[in-house]
């Protein structure tokens, strides 16, 4: 459909847009290329059809392509892309072409003949494309209306379209988080009605709910960078070196091995900045309300002959007074990201630094037993005082290395980690009543956590009898270690409803900082996916050999208290039917790893450590890819154990089953309307332990019913986009015997966006209001029954200047 409206639109511009002469070149390739800003179209359009354009770099600035999606002959998709934008051109070859504006004389191609010109400085798109073996620059394209892309990483399976792909998926692309001004990663994410944050807002990390299962709790590191575990930063990832957000829900522990803090839920992975074929430098100005500016610098170049090397650098700075009363908050954000594509060799380095410092950061709330949970308060007030802070400051670096030895054979190696130093004075609240009292205990904190990572492997596709492979082999190896020191203070008395402000408390900054754990996860995986019928059937078998060996220490005397060795398999079966080009049924059976808990000091079988936890899941589902609009509707089941003391002896005597269903909507409804939405259903419950009362009960922080919807319009004003999102989450329990519980809310945001040149430098302004009608409700709660208060009412503007 879309190529036949392109086609329409094309009607009244054939005379310009006409190739002369045509290339011998006539094989229909099949192409999927939204309309964006006219370079980014025709680089995408140089990877699809393998074409080299050459055109003068200020061709048309600030022009916007139209969309060409299904099959046509390279020739025919140039033309439509280029369909109204006053940009013809010509063949100079049998697969490369030059680029004018209409009207500009073109010198003549003819063979034999001698001519000299002075042209404008060119810009060569188009090169060997990396073949599907390979994952550094073989970004999946953009889905019609780029607000999500076509597919993302499945881990060691490496990138994949959504239809080719047994898993529910979703990647969302600059595109939305430059619209949505998104700060962080987890502002990207909730754009998943699958993803619920449990981050406090103006706290001290970035927290989810995937499936209903915690991810990013406690030590954090849950995050993948570039498909990899253990480099990204530990607790927040801010999104000014991020060019997409991937978010993969179920368990992963085949495709991504272990997650470092054992989350069974889905995987969230970042797919770090690069230099594009366009080169580029802009300046972005912020402001957040209360009183917070910024700015950012992004700036992207590729040299040498082919422009093999690449260079994106990203810096910023911001910060000011928050909405939250007496609080202030600082970042510093660093990214360099290196990359080279030759004709089989690929490489890439990212090394990402911040600092953020966070003055009155807000906290959770515990809930005393038997009190019942209070109406929000203002959502303005904070209960922190303004002398406890926070100080965290990470740095990560991540070397990614693929060599093609044949077409269909690809070698990879990847090595890295990330540091991360931490200090704060904070304390967690407790409500003790209902009318909003607490009592709170603040200390000081000192944490360093180390993490060190690599992995090599190799993906070969082969045919036999009919039968095509792809066979992917992997040895992987992750390391942590945890030191941490603490001193308390003194207890604190306030209200949520009037908070009181108290003199400072003279916490000694903890002398001793010891080792309190140390991580090491290895694996083996081995994986074949087989496919018949031109892809029409695609079965994927794997499985990986995971071992787990970590020691605790005392935080006291720094000594080994519990020591832990063992290993699982994890298996993992997916399955791929295509009734139709645009259909895909889809199955999976996966498996998650979580590191069995240690028996506490009350147990008889005190310090003993449990076998891996290991989670299951049952999922089946539908895709559809209608060209103008993408869905896929989801029934999953996952199963997970939990321990618990049985006649005073600690052993895995407990499970939760997650059940649900889930849809997510994501195009372009008609060409000046985009959507992104879901809704999730899930019926969550204990369905095995030895406390009865907690039979069937739902676990903590679950919703039941969790929706959102994010919709653009293009107005008739030339270069105007309004944007309005739409969140709801159902009543979640805080406790589990399900007596203490917070009721259901819904959250509307609006934004705006106006593209406009001045003086030849093109500008986007945006403004954004989140909670615009100023809310105050609980936003979530934590896994271990902390409440979260939702954010009030925040106004986000920027402008953009590209140089």
């Amino acid at each position: 459909m879309a190529a036949v409206l392109a086609l329409l639109g094309s009607m009244d511009a054939t005379a310009q847009a006409q190739p002369t002469p045509a290339p011998a070149t006539a094989q229909q390739l099949p192409f999927d290329i939204p309309a964006q800003p006219l370079a980014d179209a025709l680089a995408m359009f140089g990877r699809q059809s393998g074409w080299q354009l050459s055109y003068p770099q200020d061709i048309a600035p600030g022009a916007r392509s139209s969309a060409v999606a299904g099959s046509h002959t390279p020739a025919t998709a140039l033309s439509l892309l280029l369909s109204g934008t006053g940009i013809t051109w010509r063949a100079s070859g049998d697969q490369t072409a030059t680029l004018t504006k209409a009207g500009t004389a073109t010198p003549p191609a003819i063979a034999g003949a001698s001519t000299t010109a002075t042209l404008d400085p060119v810009q060569v798109i188009g090169q060997r494309p990396t073949p599907s073996t390979g994952t550094i620059d073989n970004l999946p394209p953009d889905f019609t209306g780029g607000m999500v892309a076509r597919g993302s990483r499945v881990g060691v399976l490496g990138n994949r379209d959504f239809m080719n792909t047994p898993f529910s998926i979703n990647s969302y692309t600059e595109k939305t988080i430059e619209d949505q001004q998104a700060v962080t990663v987890a502002d990207v994410a909730r754009n998943d009605a699958s993803v619920r944050f449990t981050g406090q807002t103006g706290g001290l990390l970035d927290s989810f709910m995937i499936r209903g299962f915690p991810v990013g709790e406690g030590n954090s590191g849950e995050i993948a960078l570039d498909g990899i575990y253990g480099v990204a930063p530990n607790y927040r990832l801010f999104t000014d070196y991020v060019e997409r957000v991937e978010v993969l829900k179920g368990p992963a522990a085949f495709l991504y091995g272990m997650s470092p803090a054992s989350s069974v839920g889905g995987t969230i992975n970042i797919v770090p900045k690069r230099a594009g074929e366009v080169d580029l430098t802009r300046f972005t100005a912020d402001y957040i309300s209360n009183l917070q500016g910024g700015a950012h610098l992004d700036v992207s170049r590729r040299y040498g002959e082919g422009r093999e090397f690449g260079i994106r650098a990203n810096g910023a700075y911001f910060g000011g007074d928050t909405p939250l009363d007496k609080q202030s908050h600082g970042v510093f954000v660093g990214s360099l990201a290196l990359d080279y594509r030759g004709n089989r060799f690929r490489t890439s380095l990212d090394f990402i630094a911040q600092d953020e410092r966070i003055n009155a950061p807000s906290r959770p709330l515990l809930v005393a037993a038997g009190v019942a949970v209070p109406s929000a308060p203002n959502a303005s007030l904070n209960l922190t005082q303004a002398w406890e802070w926070s100080q965290v400051a990470d740095q990560s670096l991540l070397l990614r290395a693929e060599y093609d030895v044949v077409d269909n054979v690809t070698f990879f190696a990847d090595f890295g980690g990330g540091r991360t130093q931490v200090a704060r004075i904070f304390g967690t609240p407790t409500l003790t009543s209902y009318t909003g009292n607490t009592t709170n205990t603040p200390a000081y904190f000192r944490f360093l956590i180390n993490r060190l990572t690599y992995d090599a492997g190799v993906r070969a596709t082969f045919e036999t009898v009919g039968i095509k492979h792809l066979l992917v082999m992997q040895a992987l190896s992750y390391h942590d270690d945890v030191s941490r020191g603490s001193s308390s203070g003194q207890a604190m008395l306030s209200n949520i409803y009037a908070p009181t402000t108290l003199p400072g408390q003279a916490i000694a900054s903890p002398w001793f900082m010891p080792k309190i754990s140390s991580t090491d996860l290895t694996g083996f995986a081995l994986s074949d996916t087989l496919s018949v019928l031109e892809d029409r059937i695609q079965l994927m078998l794997g499985i990986r050999q995971q071992r787990i060996v970590s020691i605790d220490f005392s935080p006291v005397t720094g000594l080994p208290t519990a020591s832990y060795d063992m290993s699982a398999q994890p298996p993992m079966v997916g399955l791929v039917v295509k009734p139709w080009q645009n259909i895909s049924l889809y199955a999976n059976y996966v498996q998650g790893l979580s590191k069995g808990e240690t028996a506490p000091a009350a147990a008889v079988n005190a310090g003993q450590v449990l076998p891996p936890y290991i989670a299951t899941q049952y999922e089946a589902g539908i895709k559809a890819d209608f060209g103008w609009i993408g869905a896929t509707l989801a029934a999953f089941q996952i199963e997970k154990p939990f321990g618990q003391l049985v006649n005073g002896v600690f052993t895995v005597g407990g499970q939760q089953r997650n059940q649900g269903l889930e849809l997510n909507v994501f195009g372009e409804v008609v060409p000046s309307v985009r959507v992104m939405g879901g809704l999730t259903l899930l019926n969550a419950q204990v369905t095995q332990t030895s406390t009865a009362f907690a039979l069937g009960n739902r676990p903590i922080g679950v919703p039941n019913v969790s929706a959102t919807l994010t919709t653009e319009w293009d107005t008739p004003l030339a270069g105007l986009t309004l944007i309005g999102t739409a969140a709801y989450s159902g009543d979640s329990y805080v406790n589990v015997p399900n007596t203490q519980s917070i009721p259901a809310w819904t959250r509307f945001d609006l934004g705006a966006s106006y593209r406009t040149t001045l003086d030849k430098t093109p500008l986007v302004f945006r403004a954004t209001v989140q909670n615009v009608f100023n809310n105050n409700y609980w936003a979530g709660v934590t896994s271990f029954g902390g409440l979260l208060e939702g954010a009030p009412r925040t106004v986000l503007l920027s402008v953009a200047a590209d140089f």
